[in-house]
């Protein structure tokens, strides 16, 4: 975890693709390499949180989903 990073469950979906796209316009805007890394770094962090709490969702809805599908097969 970046040292500038705090805790991130505080944030919204929302807010975290907001912070992105402002780190990702001050990526572009800056010539300073050592800066660059640094941002680099915490979109990374930024982006790896986001991408994680995508794939929880996205895996609590399939299961979900499944168990909507069992009620569906009715044998007797």
């Amino acid at each position: 975890m970046h040292p500038l990073v705090g805790d991130l469950s505080q944030f919204k979906d929302a807010e975290l693709d907001t912070k992105i796209s402002d780190l990702t316009k001050k990526f572009f805007m800056t010539f300073n390499p050592e800066l660059k890394q640094q941002i680099a770094s915490i979109l990374e962090v930024y982006r790896e949180e986001l991408s994680k709490r995508q794939q929880e969702a996205w895996a609590k809805a399939l299961e979900s989903q499944n168990k909507n599908l069992d009620k569906l097969i009715n044998i007797n």
